[in-house]
C-alpha cells in the first residue's frame, strides 16, 4: 500500500519559483542569466494548467531537483566564466 504525497501548496510553489529567479541572478553572463529566467517562467506557465495532484507533485519534485542543478551550474559557472562583461551589462 503506497501513501500518496499531498500536492505542494501555492506558497511552496511560489517559493520554488522565487528561488529559481534568485538562482538565475547568480549567473554573471547576461545571456545565461536571461535564458535561465525565461526558461523558469516558461516552465511554470506550462505547468500552471496541471490539475492532477500526482502530476503537480511530480512537477514540483522535478522543479526542486532542477533548482539544485541550476545552483550547481551557477557555482561552476562562477569559477570558470570569462571575466569579460556582456554589452548588455555595461552601464553608460
Amino acid at each position: 500500500m503506497s501513501t500518496a504525497v499531498p500536492p505542494p501548496s501555492r506558497k511552496e510553489i511560489l517559493s520554488l519559483f522565487r528561488s529559481f529567479l534568485r538562482s538565475s541572478r547568480q549567473f554573471s553572463d547576461y545571456n545565461i542569466r536571461e535564458y535561465t529566467k525565461r526558461r523558469t517562467i516558461d516552465a511554470f506557465h506550462h505547468n500552471k494548467t496541471l490539475s492532477n495532484p500526482t502530476s503537480i507533485s511530480a512537477a514540483f519534485a522535478d522543479g526542486k531537483y532542477q533548482l539544485q542543478v541550476a545552483k550547481r551550474q551557477a557555482l561552476v559557472y562562477y569559477f570558470y566564466s570569462p571575466k569579460v562583461k556582456s554589452i548588455m551589462d555595461i552601464k553608460y
